[in-house]
């Protein structure tokens, strides 16, 4: 590997690459350095000036930061150390072999459409090296700078291949990597919500029905004993303590309601849903009816039925609009949440599949089903291909609710 990629991407392979690129033009230079020496002829000191300021330059450009950051400092360099060995290889044919490492170090440092102008330069010297020297003419002369180039070209464009997909798998396994951590956090705070409407659920399904009943027949009680009755006054005390502690209950399961409930009424919650899915869906709310006040669990079911219809149509319908309409009734309160996306074919979906336009990761027909029929209530789903989506989901009110006093 040379100096043209920056420390942080060097890796053990490339180390190793570096240091055999450095090896292989020290050992030529000194072969050179050293034939010119023994043969002793009167070029030897000029070689060995040649050889020095080759290596000079290479090692000055090696160390360099300014050759790995800009390409214009790395063709600089190579100019410079291009000039030496043409230098060189006037003063002896030795110098030719040189050029084999000058074509990796062209190949990666310079853009593909000047490195291979450059190598076909260099192996284009090198061959007339040959003629210069008065070497005698034959295929070899011709096949060995040319086949070396092409060596060269090969090697670092399949280094490069492989090294474009290994960065390329990495990058896909830190996307995994954070995708995974981000499920997790996710899983995470949905079963802590799934925990939080369980326990708001059983809260109010038991102790709190169990309380207002307590309530109910302690008040009939004091109805029916005589006035002046020594009993009456416990009968007061047990029946203001099962208001207490029903008030209690009705505090712990709105504590533990949906944060987007927290905030105001089941219609307020959806009407901020309704303003959040994007610029790319349009999306209308309306109530219909005499809003009546609802229960936690209702609210819960009713909201999250609104958000795994409407994360549906965001993400798989491909809808321009969809509208939101709660409706009470007297004796139900309903939800229907409409697009005019790409649609699907109900019946075909399996048994067990998320649902909707092609499923939500977690919020899907058989969730929306389970959270109706807990409450009584019943879940449709009207769809078509091309024919948007209508799913309507109805829960029968409670007693207390249809004559507001609700929980």
């Amino acid at each position: 590997m040379p100096p043209s990629l920056p420390p942080s991407r060097t890796t053990p392979v490339a180390f190793v690459l570096r240091l055999c690129l450095h090896a292989l033009l020290a050992g030529l230079l000194a072969l050179a350095a050293v034939r010119a020496l023994a043969d002793g002829g009167p070029r030897a000191g000029a070689v060995v000036a040649a050889v020095i300021a080759m290596g000079g330059v290479y090692a000055t450009g090696t160390l360099s930061p300014a050759v790995a950051r800009s390409q214009r400092a790395a063709a600089a360099w190579l100019a410079a150390l291009g000039v030496c060995w043409v230098a060189l290889i006037v003063l002896s044919p030795d110098g030719l072999w040189t050029a084999f490492p000058l074509y990796f170090l062209q190949l990666h440092l310079l853009p593909l459409r000047w490195a291979l102008p450059a190598v076909a330069l260099t192996a284009a010297a090198a061959i007339a090296s040959f003629l210069l020297h008065g070497s005698p003419m034959s295929p070899g002369s011709f096949i060995g700078p040319l086949l070396g180039a092409a060596v060269a070209v090969a090697t670092v464009l399949g280094y490069e291949a492989l090294y474009r997909e290994s960065e390329r798998r990495r990058q896909l396994i830190d996307e995994l990597m954070a995708t995974r951590a981000e499920l997790a956090a996710a899983e995470r705070t949905a079963g802590t919500l799934a925990e939080r409407e369980r326990l708001a659920r059983e809260i109010h399904d038991t102790l709190a029905q169990g309380l207002s009943s307590i309530q109910l027949l302690l008040r009939a009680a004091q109805r029916a004993l005589p006035a002046g009755s020594p009993a009456a006054p416990h009968i007061e005390q047990a029946r203001a303590a099962a208001q207490d502690n029903l008030a209690e209950a009705r505090r712990f399961v709105r504590a533990l309601s949906p944060p987007d409930l927290e905030r105001g009424s089941l219609a307020g919650a959806l009407e901020r849903l309704s303003a959040s899915p994007g610029a790319e869906v349009h999306v209308k709310f309306s109530v219909s009816g005499t809003p009546t006040e609802l229960p936690t669990p209702y609210e819960v079911a009713l909201l999250r039925t609104a958000q795994s219809a409407l994360a549906n149509t965001v993400r798989h319908a491909g809808a321009g609009r969809a509208e939101i309409t709660l409706s009470f009734m007297d004796t139900s309160v309903s939800l229907d949440v409409v697009d005019d996306g790409r649609g699907f074919d109900p019946a075909s979906t399996p048994r067990g599949d998320d649902g909707g336009d092609g499923g939500d990761g977690g919020f899907g027909l058989p969730a929306m089903r389970a959270r109706a029929r807990s409450l009584g209530g019943t879940l449709s789903v009207e769809s078509a291909p091309g024919q948007g989506t209508a799913v309507a989901v109805t829960l029968p009110l409670p007693t207390g609710a249809r004559t507001g006093a609700g929980l």
